[in-house]
Formats: C-alpha cells, structure tokens, sequence
C-alpha cells in the first residue's frame, strides 16, 4: 500500500528564454489550509483572532486596545493597526472575561449628593469625559444628604467590586476602605484628596465687582448647613468683605435651606430678604440655582435686575447663561475638577501614586448682564410689597 502524500503541487508559470513554462511546486498541507479565525458560538471575535490576523502577539494587541502603559512602547504604526483590525473584524472586548484573569473590575463608583442637577452634572461629565479614554465603568448613587443612605450605598458599590470612588458635594466623616477623591471635600482624612476651589480668591472675585460697580449694601444668600463649601465659602466671605469695607449686616443675610436643585429653592427666601424691608443694592448668592430663584422674586415685585439691584451668582452652571438677564456669577471649573478626579483617582488605582491630600483650583469671574452700577445717588431698592392679585405689581419704592 502506498503511503498517502503529503504535499500537494500548484502550478505556476515562470519565464525562461524562449518564453512562458509551466512549472509545479509541491506545497504542504498545512499551507493550503485557509487560516480561520478564532470565532466563538455568539460569533464574537476574540483577541487571539485580531492578533492571529494581524500576526502580532496577543499580548501586544491587548496592550494596546486596553490602552495600558505597555503600549506607550509599541510603534505608532503598529497601534494604527491594531485599532483598524479591531474595528473590520468588529471586535469587542469581553469585560467580564478580563475582570475574572486579572481580579479587577475596571469600576470606580461616583457617589453625589443629586444627580441631573447642574452642579454634579458638570462635574460627572468631566468624570465620564477621563474614564472613557481610560476603558472604565462608573456607577452613580446619589445619597441626598442622608448619613445612613450614603453609608448604606457605599458598601453595596464595594460588594459590586468598585476599586475606588469619587464623592461630590459629600461630607465624609469615616476613612474610606478604598482610595478616595472628594470634589468639594473640606475634610482631610487619609486615603482621600480632596479637589477643593481657593474659595477665598472667589470671594474676593465677586466682592471685588460690586465694589467696583460701588455696591457697598450687600445682601447674602448663605449656603445650606449640608452643603460641603457653605461654612469655607461664608468664612472666606465674611473675610474678604471685612477688608473691602463691606458691612455684613445679618439682616441683609438670609439662611438657605432645604435640598431643592432647581431655582426653587432660592425663590423664598427672596421673597423673605424682600419681607425684611432693608435696604440693598446687590445680592451675592450662595450659588447659581438660589441666584435665578431670588431673580424670579426680585422681578415678581417690580425690582429690575440689574437697574434696581445687582445679582452675582457662583458655579456658572448652564442654565446662568440663559436666564433672563443672564447670571453674573463666580466660576467653578466643574468639569474640570470632574476631569481631575478621575485622572486623580486612576492613576492611583493604575499606578499607585502617592495620596495628595488637596488639590487646588482656581475660580473665574464671569460677567454677564445680572451686575451695572449702583443705581445714581447710591440709592437702595427695598419694595414696599410683593405681587399684588389680578397679576398688578408694585413699583419699587427707593429709599435713600
């Protein structure tokens, strides 16, 4: 019996002197098979395929599709193609694969205060901005400034193997169990940095305006209790005013309180500094959302913003650019310091780099159409009543 072959011929044509020749070269098995790519049941592409296609080690192209610190060494070329093989063969990674190899999860949580309000909103899509590059997942709890909920939510986003976390707006009283980011964070406790505003240098920025525009009776409204920045940023107020020569007189200041996210929350306690019948020129708001809501009392009484009284806001949150008028306010680079803490987070997650205990930021004044001069004579607008029934409105009574 003859033994079978093992190799095959294909016929070639090669050119000699006197013209074409066909010749036949043996070619083994293996080589006449086509090469198949490694494809599970689902159909889904695995990356031993996209490297198998590429004829790279599965090592390198993971390197480079994780985007982790081994593929700052691969060759640009090679990393262009890699992301274009990936992208013809449609692959996608299988995150739950990886985390089970590696023990990892590639989850950080984001714990807030509320969420879709335009304080956090800002600063979550600074977060999510960073961590998308960075191939990680977040999840969100928002906590409302209960202690037992945060606590409560906390230890669920560390059963679902979260590897640290970023809080906002979020008073933290115990050392968290993971590395930790605080924006807003007053508090230093160890594993934790917090990403704190030079409050100081914007209380000077908003104080400094109305002084300039000859502002010196200023109303206030003075953050919540529960607000992390409400004591730092009062302080920091009442400082810079003592050396600008601006009284702060505790009937021009009014307590906000209550956990509204909107302008409604500033809205009564305009109508209540109004109530007081005292005197003013101008109102430094606690934040943007209390400034639009005291705006809305302001005018529902027949003062002018800015003709009668001056509003200056803080945060610069979307909504201060269209309102009517649009909010000079105090700015917070929001996304930025989302940005920052993730960055922040990460690189000690990835890295382990050493725990800054704060990191700083500086505020921006944004001058917009809320804010004109001391109406002429430096006189002061102070109502005599609100909104009268049928929708009539008072005029202002303007006293010396």
């Amino acid at each position: 019996m003859h033994a079978k072959l093992t190799t095959r011929s294909v016929a070639a044509f090669e050119p000699n002197h006197s013209g074409l020749v066909r010749v036949r070269t043996p070619v083994s098995r293996s080589e006449m098979k086509p090469k198949r790519l490694l494809i599970k049941r689902d159909n889904t592409v695995t990356l031993k395929a996209v490297a198998q296609h590429l004829g790279l080690t599965p090592g390198t192209v993971s390197a480079v599709l994780n985007n982790s610190a081994a593929s700052r060494s691969i060759p640009d070329r090679t990393r262009d193609r890699i992301l274009q093989a990936a992208r013809e063969l449609n692959y996608r990674p299988n995150f739950m694969a990886r985390s089970l190899r590696v023990q990892r999860t590639y989850t950080i949580g984001v714990i807030l205060e509320e969420i879709g309000d335009g304080y956090g909103s800002m600063i979550v899509s600074g977060i999510e901005e960073y961590i998308r590059e960075k191939n990680y997942f977040f999840l969100t709890v928002a906590h409302r400034h209960d202690r037992a909920l945060l606590q409560t939510y906390s230890q669920m986003l560390i059963a679902r193997g979260v590897e640290g976390f970023i809080t906002v707006d979020t008073s933290l009283e115990d050392v968290p169990s993971l590395p930790t980011v605080a924006v807003a964070g007053h508090r230093p406790l160890e594993n934790v940095t917090n990403i704190i505003l030079d409050h100081r240098e914007a209380a000077l920025l908003g104080l400094q305006h109305l002084k300039d525009l000859g502002h010196e009776q200023v109303a206030f409204l003075r953050g919540q209790p529960q607000s992390s920045d409400s004591e730092v940023r009062w302080n920091a107020i009442c400082e810079v005013a003592q050396e600008l020569g601006i009284k702060i007189d505790s009937e021009r200041v009014v307590q906000l309180q209550g956990l509204d996210s909107t302008p409604e929350l500033g809205y009564p306690f305009g109508k209540e500094l109004l109530s007081r019948k005292v005197p003013f020129t101008a109102l430094f708001a606690y934040n943007d959302i209390s400034a639009i809501g005291a705006m809305r009392a302001f005018q529902e009484a027949g003062l002018r913003v800015p003709e009668d009284v001056s509003v200056v806001g803080f945060d610069d949150v979307v909504s201060a650019t269209f309102c009517i008028p649009s909010l000079t306010t105090v700015r917070q680079p929001l996304k930025k310091m989302g940005r920052i803490a993730a960055e922040t987070l990460l690189a000690r997650i990835e890295d382990g780099a050493e725990v800054k205990t704060e990191i700083a930021v500086e505020p921006e004044l944004v001058v917009r159409k809320s804010t004109a001069p001391v109406p002429q004579g430096g006189q002061s607008a102070s109502p005599s009543s609100s909104q009268q029934p049928g929708g009539q409105k008072t005029v202002a009574r303007v006293s010396p």
